[in-house]
Order: structure tokens, then C-alpha cells, then sequence
């Protein structure tokens, strides 16, 4: 049974879709190719035609990557959608195996499709899947040694591992772009295999499956293939901070954790209403990892749970938010009281340096990452990150009850001093001066004053105009860390609101 949608979630618990955090899902924080609105209006500019030729140059940059020919590549609709195939052509009214014998429920519901009988023996089964690495336990289980196998490496890029130079031997090869590539909601999988194979697979395909704009995603995903590293890091240090908790995760070589726990049910069923989605399991819990700034979100609620540590008071002022226009899209996750960890990637360089001085020297967590229409200038693209960033500002904020509300900084770059003052106020109200100006400095603070309702004024000078605009974002950072400062709970206003 598919999970409930994050719609149906919200609003069971009455919470905004944004609240709600998928760990059930396997994919990660945010796509590699973040909504590159060039390579969608493309695709979409001729979504009255078919592709007659099977998206070829897509079919060329997949084989390139893993060093075969075109003619040893069939796209699909996800790997599900070969599942279903393979099962079906190798395996109709047979038998099927499964390696491990615990794997990925999609096997047993393709030998359903196929009219096939699940067996345990890979050798006396005409078709046996190989999760590999394994779908719910994260292992990386030894490869059969006899039988017709299909290996499917949903999770091989973050393993590092791969089989696909032995489909000589008669092996087929799943891959997806839903996980590494984090294009989930694109659909877009591929086998690799012999081209005898892969004649045969496709004989009994469905013609185009794949969407053009899917194609074009992909496509642009592969040209700028995301680094894992990091996400594998982020495992490791997810793993660590859960067995802190005294949850202690398998040997995962995915981008997954899969925990055991005694009561799977009732923890996966105490973090709904927190908007946290973990995929529950009889003896455990599988948990996705995604950044540190959602995993951390997590690990709060787990602990709080556990009752390992209070709650964290600070997660009710943490945010997730999404700024779409028909220019840009913006995507914003902000721990209003963190630890100064800033990451900001809009395209528009200069203002994204800005924006990370502001963020880091208000000590908040920030992750803004988005794209616009850079190439007509950086005006859409910085207007809407800092409205972006104003927007889920003033969600954090909340009520701003106990909170210092004034704040006052100065701060000097060299020949260049800028002194800024905010009144977290609720009324967006700007008095800006910044001489000389960079081209968008004031517009993007008023963008950022407007939508984050506070007042704000600034008044900055100086020779440089990159000095002089980087004193104001870091005066205006330091001015919100004043303001922003719990220190009591009552609203300080004689009319007693902000």
C-alpha cells in the first residue's frame, strides 16, 4: 500500500505541505538539476510533438557514463516500470527469485503482474532480482552465482559498486535517476544490458514511456552530475547522532538508514503529527537521509520522543519554504537561532555572498537554493530569493513573543562603514542609503524588509561599492541577531502586539 500523500498528511494534522518532511521516500533533499527553468521551457515548447527516436542523445550521454553503446540502453518510466518488464519477458508464468530474500516489495508484486511463483532457490528460478544494494536494509548482498539475473542498482552510486561490466554475461542492469540524481517525480530509469537483450526488452515495451520533459531533466542532470560525497557524509553523521539516541542503524551502503526498533508503529505514528514521515517496517523503521538541516529536524523529534532530551525549543522557529514565479524558483529552509551554517545558490553570485554575510552573521541555519532567469540579469532572481528569504523570515519570527525586537549594528570593511537598525515590528517600513550602491543592495534589503515585515533602516558609505554593500548585509545580520534574541516571553509593545 502507497504511503498518504503529504496533502493528505497536512492536512490531517493541520499542517502547511511545507511542514511536512518526507524520510520515506529514499530521495534526497532537493533535485541535482534544481528546476533549470531554460531546459523545462524547452521541453515544453514542442510538448505537442512525439520524440519518434527514442530520445537519443539521452540514450548516448547514459552510455557514455557507464562506458557501453546506445544500442545497450533502454529508457524507461523508473526502474519500476522495468520491473514489470522483465518479469514479465523473462519470467511469464514461471518462476522468480529474490536476492536478498527480504527486499524491495516491487518483485514480489512484478511476479503477481507476470503470473509468476516466487521461489527460494535463485537456481531453480527463471528470473531472480538482485536488490543491490538492498531495499529496506540498506546491505550489499553477494551476487548469485547461476540463474538469468536482473540486478537492480537503484542505490549503486552511493555504494560505489557496480556490475554493469558483466552484462556480457547475460546480466540486465537497473539504474534510475530518482535517487542520486534526485529526479523522483521525473520517472526516468534505463537497463543496461546486451543489445540482444535489450532488442528483447524493448519488443515487448510500450512505446515512449518517458516524457519529454523528463528526457530533457535527465539529460541536464547527467551534464552536471551531483557530487555525493557529502549526502554519504551526512549518512554517517545521521548514523552517529541516531546511536547517540540509542537507535542503532544497519550497515547502510544507500542513502537510507534502516533502524530496529521494538514499536515501529508507534514511532513512526508520533512523528506524523510533527510532520515527519519515516517508512515503518514489522521489526523497524526506514529513515532517508536528506541534509543536515531536515535530519536534524529529525533527530529533535526522535529525542524528544525518546525523552533522551527535552524538546528543542528552537525547531518550532525552524521553516521550510518555496517561492515559485514564472522567473524563478526558490527554495528555503531556515533554523531562525542555529549555528551560522549558510548555504545560498541562486546563480547570481555577488548577491549570493551578501546573502550568506547577512545569514551567518545573524548566527541563523540557512539554505536557500534556487534558479531564476539569469541570463536577462540577476534583478528577478535576487528580488525573489530575498522575498524568499523575508517570507519564511517572517514565519519563523512567528509571533515574535519574547524576543528582544530591536537591533542595532555598525560595521566597518575597510574604507566602508555601514550602520544598521531593525524593529521586528510587523510593518515593513525601509530607510535605506547605500553610496554607492552595487546595483541592487537597497532593492534587495526593501525586498527582504517587505516581505519579513520589519523595519528596517541603513545607511551605508564608502569608496568600493562591493565594501560598502557587504557592510550593510553584515551590520543588517548582526542588527537581527540583537533583535531576534529571546529574552522573556512577553511582546515588547505597550500595545501588546508587534
Amino acid at each position: 500500500m502507497w504511503p498518504p500523500s503529504t496533502e493528505a498528511i497536512a492536512e490531517r494534522f493541520r499542517l502547511d505541505p511545507m511542514q511536512v518532511i518526507r524520510f520515506d521516500g529514499n530521495t534526497p533533499a532537493s533535485p541535482s538539476v534544481f528546476a533549470r527553468p531554460a531546459v523545462v521551457a524547452r521541453a515544453l515548447a514542442q510538448i505537442n510533438e512525439y520524440d519518434r527516436g527514442r530520445y537519443p542523445q539521452l540514450q548516448k550521454a547514459i552510455a557514455r557514463r557507464h562506458g557501453v553503446g546506445p544500442e545497450n540502453i533502454l529508457l524507461s518510466a523508473g526502474s519500476d516500470d522495468l520491473i514489470l518488464l522483465t518479469a514479465r519477458t523473462f519470467a511469464l508464468r514461471g518462476t522468480i527469485a529474490t536476492v536478498p530474500s527480504r527486499t524491495y516489495s516491487m518483485y514480489r508484486f512484478a511476479a503477481g503482474m507476470a503470473d509468476a511463483t516466487l521461489v527460494a532457490d535463485p537456481a531453480a528460478a527463471d528470473l531472480t532480482f538482485v536488490c543491490r544494494p538492498n531495499n529496506p536494509t540498506g546491505e550489499m548482498p553477494a551476487m548469485p552465482s547461476a540463474g538469468r539475473l536482473v540486478v537492480d542498482e537503484a542505490y549503486a552510486d552511493y555504494a560505489g559498486e557496480s556490475v554493469i561490466d558483466r552484462i556480457d554475461e547475460g546480466l540486465v542492469v537497473l539504474r534510475t535517476f530518482s535517487k542520486a540524481f534526485g529526479l523522483a517525480g521525473a520517472r526516468v530509469g534505463y537497463a543496461v544490458a546486451t543489445a540482444g537483450n535489450i532488442e528483447l526488452l524493448g519488443a515487448r515495451q510500450a512505446p515512449l514511456t518517458v516524457s519529454s520533459p523528463s528526457a530533457a531533466l535527465a539529460l541536464a542532470a547527467l551534464a552536471h552530475p551531483p557530487d555525493l560525497g557529502p549526502q554519504i557524509e551526512e549518512r554517517e553523521r545521521l548514523a552517529a547522532e541516531l546511536a547517540g539516541l540509542g537507535l542503532f542503524p544497519l550497515r547502510s551502503y544507500t542513502n537510507f538508514l534502516f533502524v530496529p526498533v521494538d514499536e515501529p508503529g508507534a514511532i513512526a505514528d508520533a512523528l506524523l503529527p510533527l510532520g515527519i514521515v519515516v517508512r515503518r517496517f514489522e521489526d523497524g523503521v526506514r529513515i532517508s537521509v536528506r541534509d543536515r538541516e531536515d535530519d536534524d529536524l529529525l533527530l529533535a523529534a526522535l529525542a524528544s520522543l525518546l525523552e533522551v532530551s527535552p524538546p528543542a525549543a528552537l525547531e518550532a522557529r525552524s521553516v521550510r519554504h518555496v517561492r515559485a514565479t514564472a522567473e524563478t524558483c526558490i527554495r528555503v529552509r531556515m533554523r531562525l537561532c542555529g549555528e551560522g551554517r549558510v548555504y545560498i545558490n541562486t546563480g547570481s553570485g555577488f548577491y549570493d555572498h551578501m546573502l550568506q554575510q547577512l545569514a551567518f552573521h545573524s548566527g541563523m541555519d540557512l539554505f536557500l537554493e534556487g534558479s531564476g532567469d539569469v541570463e536577462t540579469g540577476d534583478h528577478h532572481t535576487v528580488e525573489d530569493a530575498m522575498r524568499a528569504f523575508g517570507e519564511a523570515l517572517d514565519m519563523a519570527l512567528g509571533s515574535r513573543r519574547g524576543m528582544a525586537r530591536y537591533g542595532e549594528a555598525r560595521v566597518p570593511m575597510d574604507e566602508a562603514m555601514a550602520h544598521a537598525v531593525i524593529d521586528l515590528s510587523g510593518r515593513p517600513v525601509t530607510r535605506l542609503s547605500i553610496a554607492p550602491d552595487p546595483g541592487l543592495a537597497c532593492h534587495a534589503l526593501e525586498s527582504l524588509a517587505q516581505t519579513a515585515r520589519i523595519t528596517l533602516h541603513v545607511d551605508a558609505a564608502g569608496d568600493n561599492a562591493h565594501h560598502v554593500a557587504e557592510a550593510a548585509f553584515k551590520a543588517v545580520g548582526r542588527a537581527m541577531a540583537v533583535a531576534t534574541r529571546v529574552d522573556g516571553t512577553t511582546v515588547k509593545s505597550t500595545k501588546g502586539i508587534l
